[in-house]
């Protein structure tokens, strides 16, 4: 869950507050406050540009289930998701990645975009990691969204059950299925940097790789 963004969040909470500490003592001297009004200004600035969502996940965070079930019927007994423009990329992404996925393979492909958002290698967003590409037709990283194709949801009972896995793995689900993967595809195919990258598992109809430097979380 976009764990570069809250952290840099957290950071800029906590110095504008010891900011807001410090501004007493200096306050017979002129030069002084104005380099406080300074960082103050500037604390606030960087605030406002963490999106709301974030914000809400950070000061009001959902308790992360501990064990998870990988069925539909552990599914179809959650309530409807509903989040931030983060689950909705991250929801759009298993329904045109995965729908036809068993619910722990939806879950793999969950880990891999979370575990990205987490990698220098990537964007540390969900949306800038699943938007990520050239602009050109076929030159992107999730073949859906450059494939020229509108992305229309046309079976509601799949999105609503992969919106809950979106859910659950943005409130902290245990990522304990592909061993850190940042990289999968279907055995229908055998990309070129298969041969490079470390197997990780294999569910369903999906290869997991791993970058020969990133470490394992076993």
């Amino acid at each position: 869950m976009d764990r570069k963004v809250l952290k840099s969040a957290r950071w800029a909470a906590l110095t504008l507050a010891l900011s807001m500490a410090v501004a007493a003592p200096f306050a017979g001297t002129a030069s002084a406050e104005a380099k406080v009004q300074d960082v103050l200004q500037q604390e606030r600035r960087g605030l406002v540009s963490v999106r709301p969502g974030l914000l809400e996940r950070l000061f009001n965070p959902q308790k992360a289930p501990a064990k998870v079930n990988y069925t539909r019927a552990y599914l179809d007994g959650l309530p409807a998701a509903k989040g931030d423009e983060e689950w909705a990329c991250l929801s759009e992404a298993l329904y045109f990645e995965a729908r036809g996925e068993s619910v722990k393979g939806q879950f793999a492909v969950a880990e891999v975009i979370l575990n990205r958002v987490d990698s220098a290698r990537f964007p540390d967003t969900i949306c800038g990691v699943v938007n990520q590409g050239t602009g050109r037709k076929y030159q992107c990283q999730f073949t859906y969204t450059c494939d020229g194709h509108a992305e229309v949801v046309h079976e509601q009972q799949a999105f609503d059950r992969v919106s809950k896995v979106a859910q659950l793995m943005i409130n902290g689900a245990p990522r304990t299925l592909t061993d850190n993967a940042t990289y999968y595809h279907t055995k229908a195919v055998r990309p070129s940097w298969s041969r490079k990258f470390a197997r990780t598992t294999t569910i369903g109809v999906h290869h997991f790789y791993r970058h020969p430097t990133e470490v394992s979380m076993k």
